[in-house]
Order: C-alpha cells, then sequence, then structure tokens
C-alpha cells in the first residue's frame, strides 16, 4: 500500500506531506513522491497521519461480563478511536492471575482483537490481595505488567513483596491506588463543593494520594518500575514530581475526562467515576503536570457498562465512562487547536510516551522499519454521537459535544481495520 498526500508531523506544529510505502505491515519509505508498483492506493488528500493511539488503561470486559463490552468490540472502538495498540485490564473473570488461565486469555485476544491488545495479569491472586501470583511463569506468557486494577493493594506488606518480585522478574506493577480506609461506603463523587450542593457523599482526595505516598517509596526502596494509574488531584502530581527528582523508576497517565472536567460537571450517573472529577484548581494541576513531564501521558480508563446500570441514581450506579471512541477528538479540540498542546505533544501524549514507557518499541513512530500502525484524521467540525459508537457502552458525559477533528481511517499492521466511509 502506498498512503499517498500524508500530512507528517516534523516538529512542535510544522507538518510536511509526503507518501508512505506499507509492506508486509511496516513502513518501507517515506519520500516527498513515491512511484505506485501494483499497490493499492490510499489518498488522504493532505489529512494528518500519526502513530497510532496507545491506551494503557482499557476494560474489555470480556471473560465475565459480556453484556458491557467483548473484545471484539472493545478492540474495534478502539480501532474508531484512533487507537492501534490498548492494554486490557485484569478485573475480568475468571481472573487472568495463572499461566492457564492467561494462555486461554490470550487466545481468545488473538482471536477477537482487531487492534494489538496486550493483556494485564493480577499483582495478586484474585485481586484479593492475600497471595502474589507466579510473575516469573507469566513473564515466559509475554506478560510485563501486572495491576490489581479495580481495588488496589491495600496492604503495604503486600506490596512491597509485590515490588521485590516485579524487580526481580523485571516487570512492571500498574497500581489502582485507592486507600478504602478514607472512602465511605456511599462515596460517589469528589469531597468539594458540589457533593454539598448535590447532598452527596464524597470521596476524599486522600483516597488517592496516600496510597501513592505509600506506593511511591516503596517503589523508591525496591527499585521496581511502577505506574500510576488515572491520577486526579493535585497532591499525587506534587507526589510524582517529588520522586521523579529523586531518581525513582515511576511514571503516571491522566484521562481526558481529568483533563476537561471538574465536580462541577457533575450532574448525573454519566458523569460518576472512579477516581471522580475533582476540583478546578485539580484539574490544572493536571494539565500542568502533563505539560512539565511530571505526568507522562493520557489514559482513558474505557469503562463501559450497560444503559440500564447507568440509568440507577447516583449512589447505586456503578463508576466509569467510554473514552476509547472520544478522546482524541477532544484533546484536539480543547488542547491543540486552543494551543495549550503542540502537534509533537498530542502524538507524545497519546502514542509515543505510553508506548516507550510499556516497551513497545515496534511502533508508535511514523519512520522507516516501524509497524505501520497509524491513524488517519482530519481537521472536519463534527459532534460526539454516542450511537454510532462500536462499544457496547454508551456511558458517555461527552454526548453532543462539538468537536474539531474527526478519525477517518485506522491501520494495524498496514491493514485498514476502521473507515469512516464504512459501516462499523
Amino acid at each position: 500500500m502506498i498512503i499517498r498526500n500524508a500530512r507528517i508531523l516534523v516538529k512542535d506544529n510544522e507538518t510536511k506531506v509526503q507518501d508512505i510505502r506499507i509492506v508486509d505491515g511496516k513502513i518501507q519509505r517515506i519520500a516527498d513522491y513515491i512511484t505506485c508498483e501494483n499497490e493499492q492506493i490510499l489518498d488522504v488528500n493532505e489529512a494528518y497521519v500519526m502513530p497510532g493511539g496507545v491506551d494503557v488503561h482499557v476494560h474489555l470486559r470480556e471473560p465475565g461480563f459480556e453484556t458491557k463490552e467483548t473484545i471484539a468490540t472493545g478492540s474495534l472502538a478502539a480501532a474508531h478511536g484512533g487507537y492501534t495498540s490498548i492494554f486490557a485490564m485484569p478485573n475480568i473473570h475468571p481472573y487472568p492471575d495463572n499461566v492457564e488461565v492467561m494462555k486461554a486469555y490470550q487466545e481468545r485476544i488473538k482471536k477477537d482483537a482487531v487492534v494489538h491488545t496486550y493483556p494485564y495479569a493480577t499483582i495478586t491472586k484474585g485481586e484479593a490481595g492475600n497471595e502474589l501470583v507466579d510473575m516469573k511463569g507469566l513473564k515466559q506468557l509475554g506478560i510485563h505488567w501486572f495491576s490489581d486494577d479495580g481495588v488496589g493493594v491495600q496492604s503495604e506488606t503486600m506490596m512491597k513483596q509485590a515490588m521485590q518480585q516485579a524487580k526481580a522478574n523485571d516487570v512492571m506493577i500498574v497500581a489502582h491506588t485507592e486507600d478504602m480506609s478514607y472512602r465511605p461506603k456511599e462515596g460517589c463523587m469528589h469531597e468539594g463543593k458540589q457533593n454539598k450542593v448535590l447532598g452527596l457523599v464524597g470521596i476524599p482526595s486522600e483516597t488517592e494520594y496516600k496510597q501513592i505516598e505509600r506506593d511511591l517509596q516503596l517503589a523508591y526502596e525496591s527499585g521496581c518500575a511502577y505506574h500510576i494509574c488515572h491520577m486526579s488531584c493535585k497532591e499525587s502530581v506534587q507526589l510524582l514530581r517529588s520522586y521523579k527528582a529523586k531518581g525513582a523508576n515511576v511514571s503516571g497517565e491522566v484521562t481526558t475526562h481529568h483533563l476537561l472536567l471538574s465536580e462541577e460537571d457533575v450532574h448525573n450517573a454519566n458523569d460518576k467515576m472512579n477516581p471522580p472529577l475533582r476540583s478546578k484548581e485539580d484539574k490544572q494541576a493536571l494539565i500542568d503536570g502533563l505539560l512539565d513531564g511530571t505526568i507522562d501521558f493520557i489514559a482513558n480508563d474505557h469503562a463501559p457498562h450497560t444503559e440500564q446500570e447507568k440509568a440507577q441514581d447516583m449512589v447505586q450506579a456503578p463508576f466509569g465512562i467510554v473514552a476509547l471512541e472520544t478522546s482524541l477528538p477532544l484533546i484536539y479540540t480543547h488542547f491543540v487547536k486552543t494551543g495549550i498542546f503542540t502537534l509533537e505533544q498530542f502524538e507524545q501524549f497519546v502514542s509515543k510516551k505510553a508506548a516507550k514507557r510499556f516497551g513497545l518499541h515496534h511502533t508508535a513512530k511514523i519512520a522507516e522499519g516501524y509497524q505501520a500502525d497509524l491513524v488517519v484524521w482530519s481537521e472536519t467540525e463534527g459532534v460526539i454521537d454516542k450511537t454510532t459508537f462500536a462499544s457496547k457502552g454508551k456511558n458517555t458525559p461527552f454526548d453532543g459535544y462539538k468537536v474539531a477533528a474527526q478519525i477517518a481511517t485506522v491501520l494495524v499492521d498496514g491493514k485498514i481495520v476502521y473507515n469512516s466511509q464504512e459501516d462499523i
């Protein structure tokens, strides 16, 4: 295939229109004009072509919760949203906490996923926090990432042992940080101003940053690779900044919704996520942390639920929103178009930095020899419409939002897996 008239980033906001030849799933040549040799031509008419998005925090729900999402629908949602590599969280049933279950899970993924899909293993068996998994055995299956996402590891002793094992096996601990001793039973949004207005029980920021403080010290002492999921408050940003300054092997992510929304935007259960939307001050600290390199990249905690579940009141409805199909257009519209991010930062935050941190050395770069995992998008105005989602989940606070970018075509290993001109 030849992608003709591709607008490719040079530096900052500077771009250049070039052709890209793809052979055997890899970028073979980039030039101003490439002569066709009986190849398929994809003329993108000077639309942007950038490395496909890499999202290290996605819930595919299968096996165990297929009414919410499946590997097939979730990975297609990723393609629809411009993501070519995703990491599937392990809070499914059965938990991928041993070699036998993980092998079966990998086979499901190989059969059904339309984008590169990398499964996490749990840190502890059944995410119960009592017994470590066999990290060495799971690593032999290619698993380098371990998380008890959804609950977090409550025991300091257990987390210390997990980090020691992770260091010994050269794998990464990816932490959902939530100290449940700080979280009220009926807590459903941030403990600040808006929860009092709505008469709802709040979740204090200490729930997140107290466990981050514990974990960063343990990571510093053990020397293990450690990554913080969905950071949401200013204290977490400052803690990560301080431990990076000490030289700890640590990183962090932030979601698009925590960059765009705050507690004042909470109106119903489609605005309910964990961690919750916090104050405007927290939101600004997250943006500043991303820009100064404290927070490494954007990952979106795609968390599909049925419409019946989300139709419940704020207390009873589950936490989480879908994000794969809204993130890239929203980031471009609210941060690149407004001049807060450059195009180069956009590519770094949604693709390149995550790929580097999580060891995907073969992708996330438009250069000869790299995998042709690419997203074509244009500066075309549109409106987010949840009825068009490939995901089973329609639980988004962004339905009806105007955006200034549209995903046109997505290629994985040089093959088109999504085209906006075709039905999903």
